[in-house]
């Protein structure tokens, strides 16, 4: 199988990290042990989903600290955590402290807009500030700006016995160039371009207007060239695309059979453009890494990357994931020219 016109430079997975209400302990140590294989693989980066209020991972950030300590080399990243959940201030204090526990491996993705079921939780979540708090793309800018260093306060200096900064702390050098958006969108993909972040590409983009193209793989090309088109690092710009990719190579007849099935009925929703945003969801993948690799090779999209972050199906079982990243890691990944760390 001939490479791709641009060969895979960086390989790595989405997990959500599904969990039973009953033993969530499991579900996490999990998790973990399979960010531990797929650094054992070779893989690049390891990425956890994030879920509010359903049984997977609420805290990325905390799990990302303790595969830190249980790695010493994969990049752990998020993709994505919904910024409508939280206070810019104090995530940016806990991303720096990871970054700082890991070494300088976290590569945080967030994404914007209201919080899922805002109406049934705004209560809880914000009950003073409900119909005041602002989803737009300024709360990614605030973000933005406490990671990269610029005061959060006018205040600094010494009180009685105590130093303070005006600043976030601790503050890691680095960690402001290694901030994804998470986007499907046009406005998104020039938004992340114009503030030098990284761009997430996933299974969803939106069919924008009535007459818009319905190509999955056309569509997201437009939004990678958007964001190359408006950031400072140009085609250099990183982008990282996040298609479900199921190699069968050494899967068992029952484990293939389960793939397909659950390939088959998510298909009919990548016919059209679905609901009111007329989001178009990518076909999953499900063959031999070579098979994978030729429809990869021919898919418009992947063509322009050399960064992937294959997602995980999210109803399989911890056996099934282990035959699906020791494949990516030992056939789909070589024959997309892409090499393992070291």
């Amino acid at each position: 199988m001939p490479p791709t016109s641009r060969p895979l430079r960086k390989l790595g997975f989405l997990t959500i990290g599904l969990f039973d209400e009953a033993d969530p302990r499991r579900g996490h140590e999990s998790t973990l042990e399979i960010i531990e294989l797929g650094e054992r693989l070779g893989f690049d980066s390891a990425w956890l989903r994030h879920r509010h209020l359903q049984y997977g991972i609420s805290s990325p950030v905390a799990v990302m600290a303790a595969a830190s300590q249980r790695t010493s080399r994969i990049e752990l990243g998020t993709a994505v955590i919904p910024l409508g959940w939280e206070n810019p201030l104090r995530l940016a204090e806990d991303l720096a402290t990871v970054d700082i526990l890991s070494g300088g491996r976290i590569n945080p993705g967030v994404s914007v807009g209201p919080p899922m079921h805002f109406d049934q939780l705004k209560d809880a979540l914000y009950p003073d500030t409900a119909d005041f708090e602002d989803f737009s793309y300024e709360r990614v800018r605030r973000l933005l700006d406490f990671v990269r260093g610029k005061p959060a306060t006018d205040f600094s200096g010494v009180e009685g016995f105590e130093v303070f900064s005006d600043r976030v702390q601790p503050h890691s050098p680095g960690l402001g160039r290694r901030l994804w958006y998470g986007g499907g969108s046009t406005g998104s993909a020039k938004w992340a371009g114009e503030h030098g972040m990284n761009f997430l590409t996933s299974s969803v983009v939106k069919a924008e207007g009535p007459d818009g193209s319905r190509d999955f793989a056309e569509i997201q090309l437009s939004h990678i060239r958007t964001f190359r088109a408006h950031h400072p690092d140009g085609d250099a710009a990183r982008v990282s695309q996040g298609l479900v990719v199921i190699p069968t190579d050494s899967a068992s007849p029952e484990q293939r059979a389960k793939y397909e099935e659950f390939a088959r009925k998510r298909t009919p929703r990548t016919t059209s453009p679905q609901g009111p945003a007329r989001l178009m969801f990518a076909p999953d993948i499900v063959g031999t890494s070579d098979e994978i690799a030729e429809l990869l090779d021919a898919h418009a999209a992947f063509r322009e990357i050399d960064e992937v972050a294959f997602a995980l199906p999210f109803t399989f079982e911890h056996e099934d994931y282990v035959q699906i990243l020791t494949d990516m890691a030992t056939k789909l990944g070589p024959a997309l020219g892409w090499k393992a760390a070291v």
